[in-house]
């Protein structure tokens, strides 16, 4: 049999369970990966999907997949265009018979595997998530409200199995040859302007998400202190920056969970250690909530009966983007995210409180500029983390909203981080 692989938010050979199952089930592959139009879009906010920080990390992504995949003997074919079509055409050129896939989990991604489980034999691997979803030790329509109780069911009834081996190599049908990356210019996207004064020079590719997480746990060894300084705003090694790779699947959460364990093995195990696997555990049960609530975690009431009367105005909204509000600390991390595409988590909660909160806006305006700003978007975590700041998630509180003023005494207490971004280097468009 001959079949397609459809790379999505799995950009990586290693602990693959897509590339694998298609290998082992295929005489000749032909891996594909198709930039979907309607990504570069604008959304019903006005707000373009997928922009230029996240844009340059998915070409740099791609890159590194197409060098991985030529190693393997394989070639990458780079198609634009809506998948199903691409696909279909694809499996008519090459008399391919089946569709391997890695299975997502909300609205817009599951109506493309319909679009093509419509025209095609489509086979979808679970992989997304550090707790397999066959290993969950309830139904999913028992998935606790609270990420505390869902916590303690996963770590007493559940293990994280352990990373898949790559194959040693994929046969293609003859003449099938790689295509090259598209750029940002053939994409219509202006490329991000750099600026010294973020964390990190994030790139994509799992040879970059290797080289990060060989250089947070082994080369300088910060694991060992993450919990006491993942609040911090300043800096490279405040936290692991790990999600935009995550994000776009350079690397997998088992493969980051078996690192930890390795550490904790070589070098220390301590409440820092586990706490990097805790929020390892946040993000799966996001992803759970995801697959539990389907759209109406898009929805202005999230998984709420009811919700507040939020605004929609434009100029509150965009004095929010830009970092021109009333206070001084949700304005410098605003900043930070328009000119670098990242934001720490204290930031986001803060910034996302405000908006909500104090500002008095819809939150689904500020889950669309994340989407649209954010290297590491990922529509599970980030809808998920908005309505649970907003109040109609799964926050057990009745009211999330952070003191931003107190906030900021607690975690820039001498301002420097405000006084680093206390100035913005480019104009949004909006």
């Amino acid at each position: 049999m001959r079949s397609l692989i459809w790379f999505r938010n799995d950009l990586r050979v290693t602990d693959n369970a897509t590339l694998n199952a298609a290998v082992e089930a295929s005489a000749e592959v032909i891996p594909v990966f198709v930039m979907d139009p309607r990504q570069w879009s604008e959304d019903r906010w006005g707000q373009v999907k997928t922009g230029p920080f996240r844009t340059q990390f998915l070409l740099e992504s791609l890159a590194d997949l197409k060098s991985d995949v030529e190693d393997m003997g394989g070639a990458l074919v780079i198609r634009q265009g809506e998948p199903a079509e691409v696909l279909k055409a694809l499996a008519d050129q090459w008399d391919a018979h089946a569709v391997f896939a890695t299975a997502e989990h909300t609205r817009e991604e599951l109506d493309r595997e319909t679009e093509v489980g419509e025209m095609l034999d489509l086979r979808l691997q679970e992989q997304l998530t550090m707790y397999h979803p066959d290993d969950l030790p309830f139904e999913l329509a028992q998935l606790p409200d609270v990420f505390t109780r869902f916590r303690g069911k996963m770590e007493k009834r559940s293990e994280v199995r352990d990373p898949l081996k790559e194959p040693e190599s994929m046969a293609v049908p003859e003449g099938l040859l790689s295509d090259e990356v598209p750029t940002l210019k053939e994409l219509g996207v202006n490329a991000p302007v750099k600026d010294a004064r973020g964390v990190l020079p994030f790139k994509g590719g799992a040879v970059a998400a290797w080289e990060r997480m060989d250089h947070y746990f082994w080369e300088t060894k910060k694991l060992r202190v993450y919990k006491k300084t993942r609040n911090g705003l300043l800096g490279a090694d405040y936290s692991s920056k790990f999600s935009p790779w995550l994000a776009l699947g350079c690397i997998s959460p088992r493969e980051i969970h078996a690192q930890i364990r390795a550490f904790e093995a070589e070098v220390e195990k301590n409440e820092d250690t586990y706490w990097l696997i805790f929020e390892l555990i946040w993000r799966d049960y996001f992803r759970y909530v995801a697959m539990r609530y389907g759209n109406r975690i898009f929805h202005k009431r999230g998984i709420k009966d009811e919700s507040p009367k939020w605004r929609t105005d434009r100029r509150t909204f965009e004095s929010w983007c830009e970092g021109r509000t009333q206070c001084d600390f949700v304005n410098a991390n605003m900043r930070e995210l328009a000119a670098t595409g990242f934001m720490s988590n204290r930031g986001r909660q803060n910034v996302a409180s405000y908006l909500v909160h104090d500002m008095g806006v819809d939150w689904r305006l500020g889950a669309s500029w994340f989407e649209h700003m954010l290297l590491d978007h990922d529509p599970a975590s980030n809808y998920g983390n908005w309505i649970y700041v907003a109040g109609v998630g799964n926050d057990p509180r009745p009211n999330r909203k952070f003191n931003t003023s107190g906030q900021a005494e607690r975690y820039d207490a001498d301002g420097k981080y405000r006084r680093h971004w206390s100035h913005a280097t480019l104009e949004l468009d909006l």
